[in-house]
């Protein structure tokens, strides 16, 4: 029997049960410890994608190009980063090294790097919260193929068979390949195959991501708002507003022949050229040019409220506001906020969903590596002064009589209390009131 005929075992035109106990057992759930789990297509224990995605990418990033710039200096960061095993020591972090296991991940599709792999989680979780990605095998070797975030559902399931159980896990994927969530037979991939990186949990639902978009988009409408009323201002002959007064004893005719003259002079093409008229008619100036409406400060402001959102300074993006305040001392705390606030965090996920499909390593993590990166290369320089001082420290208490293991550990961990003394004085480390050669 085919996944999706026992999927759909039973079920009723709402509802369908199915007992776990004739499933392939799943990744960190026992199938015959648990009751039947369902899915209602549609309804509470299904965590499908919110319709947005399509809106997002057509009609905001497509569209903004505020937007579009804060996620391009998202995906320019992220995908910089590479990954490595990292061993753990007594959960300690370590060295790292590589395995021909993480090939996938240098070679994720024909073509395709690591880079190309990042940049398009970087832009599926931007725009849709999440990046949805399988691992497929090929007669070239295993690959990754990405799955579109809004044609993917997590179907859950708990003891208690209730959406809300906190014991809920997620037990399946379905992926709808007929383009339409609930038409069609979907593809079933268990947790341990698919790779989910959802960066910012969505407070709404318990394993789906949120778009950072999302709490803005007002500010997003308002930002495109006023890239169409400065449009309109230069198709209007770039002058403000104008109201034209005519003779009470100007006929109709006549009046809708003198309008119609005076759209003739209208748009970008005939600014500037010498306004007649004739008639009586008296022109007056109505509302404000840009200069006056303070237009670059009204947009500006927008901006930064995106900017903050993204998560990405004003001057690393190259917004107005950022600018306007730009010293080489900002810049760099910008670009240390940007890498601490942002790219560090999400490398860490970005590493937990691809380790779903690698083969596990014993004692170790799957870890990024941002040794490489020229833009965090001042973040290296700090990190190699803070070892020197540890050296030096280190070197100080050694020859101060302390334990040297008890020193490593008492550095490596800022606390002093572990520190434990051998007795010894001196760089010779003698017994107190000993000479050399006793």
């Amino acid at each position: 029997m085919r996944r999706i005929d026992r999927l759909r075992g039973g079920r009723t035109e709402e509802r369908a049960l199915v007992d776990l106990a004739s499933w392939v057992p799943f990744a960190g759930l026992d199938p015959m410890s648990m009751n039947p789990v369902h899915t209602t297509w549609g309804k509470q224990s299904v965590e499908p994608i919110p319709n947005n995605f399509e809106g997002y990418v057509r009609g905001i990033y497509k569209r903004d190009g505020v937007v579009f710039g804060l996620i391009a200096a998202r995906v320019a960061l992220f995908k910089q980063a590479r990954f490595q095993w990292q061993r753990l020591d007594n959960g300690t972090p370590g060295e790292m090294f590589g395995t021909a296991d993480l090939d996938l991940l240098e070679r994720p599709w024909l073509n395709g790097t690591t880079s190309d792999l990042l940049a398009r989680m970087e832009q599926d979780a931007s725009l849709a919260g999440q990046f949805y990605g399988v691992r497929r095998d090929t007669p070239s070797g295993p690959r990754i193929r990405r799955l579109r975030p809004t044609l993917v559902s997590i179907v859950t399931g708990s003891p208690s068979n209730l959406p809300d159980d906190p014991d809920a896990e997620p037990v399946a994927y379905l992926f709808w390949r007929s383009g339409c969530v609930g038409q069609g037979e979907p593809q079933i991939f268990w947790p341990d195959e698919i790779i989910h990186y959802a960066p910012t949990p969505d407070p709404d639902a318990n394993w789906r991501g949120m778009s950072w978009i999302t709490p803005v988009i007002r500010e997003v409408e308002a930002d495109m708002g006023a890239t169409e009323h400065k449009a309109k201002f230069f198709e209007n002959a770039a002058t403000p507003n104008l109201a034209v007064s005519l003779d009470k004893a100007l006929t109709k005719k006549d009046a809708l022949d003198f309008i119609e003259a005076m759209r003739d002079n209208e748009g970008a093409r005939n600014a500037y050229r010498t306004l007649w008229l004739a008639g009586g008619a008296d022109v007056k100036v109505v509302g404000a040019d840009l200069k006056q409406l303070d237009f670059k400060a009204t947009q500006g402001a927008g901006e930064t409220r995106l900017a903050s959102a993204a998560q990405v300074p004003p001057i690393i993006a190259g917004l107005s506001e950022g600018l306007g305040a730009a010293t080489y001392s900002n810049y760099g705390q910008a670009r240390r906020h940007f890498a601490d606030i942002f790219a560090r965090p999400a490398w860490g996920d970005a590493a937990a969903a691809l380790e779903s499909v690698i083969s596990p390593r014993s004692g170790a993590r799957l870890w990024y590596d941002d040794q490489h990166i020229s833009f965090l290369q001042e973040d290296q320089r700090d990190e190699a002064e803070i070892f020197a001082a540890d050296a030096t420290t280190i070197r100080t208490l050694t020859d101060g009589g302390f334990d040297p293991e008890s020193v490593k550990q008492a550095v490596k961990s800022r606390n002093f209390s572990l520190l434990k003394h051998t007795g010894l004085l001196s760089v010779q480390m003698q017994s107190p009131g000993t000479t050399a050669g006793v």
